[in-house]
């Protein structure tokens, strides 16, 4: 009978000791999950800038081959970190897109590049004029001085719109203290132009110029503006040293 007993005993005892023994690698394994990473936002669960989203970022270069349309690698990596840094900041609302206007490039090609990021697509590959002080065929003088009439470098948050002289035109607010936060005061805006178009360059080699604004092909004002008005993100490049260095957004 004891040995019944003891029998009894060792059933009931051992699955409880096994469970009891497995108890620390139990707890050991489960450590916080994974952060979950938001393409959309680039912001990990815990609030961190996912390295991921970043990666993904650069990858669309190559994905939509901008180079070969004209959109230099330093230009669109300048923006990504600008974008980003906004973004971050809660300076952008409509974070799926990025409008670039690359000022290394002749007005004579195709310099503007609006990307939606969130689907990797360019939206639109057009023309832009630079302001008539800024230069002819390339834009190599910069302002943020009124009555320059001189393109301003730096990160811009697209505003409302309106119908002025130029017609149907789009507000740009200037995110960069000292370079181009007189962009409102200086009506900087985006506009459609008849002087931004091919016949331009066939005589001249170069397309019009503007007062300083990033203006448009007048057949895409309005679809251009409607894609990305109310608070993308839009960045004016050059090559500019003293620009480069002297950006906050960019050296934060």
């Amino acid at each position: 009978m004891k040995n019944n007993l003891l029998k009894k005993t060792l059933v009931f005892v051992s699955p409880l000791l096994i469970f009891i023994l497995h108890l620390p690698f139990v707890f050991a394994n489960s450590g916080p999950a994974d952060p979950v990473y938001s393409v959309a936002t680039g912001y990990s669960d815990n609030g961190k800038i996912a390295n991921a989203v970043l990666t993904s970022h650069s990858l669309i270069y190559e994905q939509l081959n901008l180079q070969a349309l004209g959109l230099s690698e330093e230009a669109f990596n300048y923006a990504i970190k600008g974008y980003d840094y906004l973004v971050e900041q809660g300076k952008i609302k409509k974070n799926d897109l990025l409008s670039i206007v690359d000022f290394s490039k002749p007005s004579s090609v195709k310099r503007l590049f609006i990307i939606d990021l969130k689907h990797s697509r360019i939206l639109f590959n057009t023309y832009v004029a630079h302001g008539q002080g800024s230069g002819e065929k390339f834009a190599k003088n910069f302002s943020n001085i009124p009555e320059s009439y001189q393109s301003s470098l730096g990160f811009y948050v697209t505003s409302g719109t309106y119908i002025g002289k130029n017609g149907y035109s789009m507000n740009l607010t200037g995110l960069e203290r000292g370079i181009n936060d007189k962009a409102e005061s200086r009506a900087i805006v985006m506009h459609g132009a008849p002087y931004v178009n091919e016949s331009y360059i066939r005589s001249q080699g170069y397309i019009g110029r503007s007062w300083g604004c990033p203006a448009v092909p007048e057949k895409l004002n309005r679809p251009i503006i409607e894609t990305i008005k109310d608070g993308s993100c839009l960045f004016l490049y050059s090559n500019n040293n003293f620009y480069l260095s002297h950006s906050r957004i960019l050296n934060s």
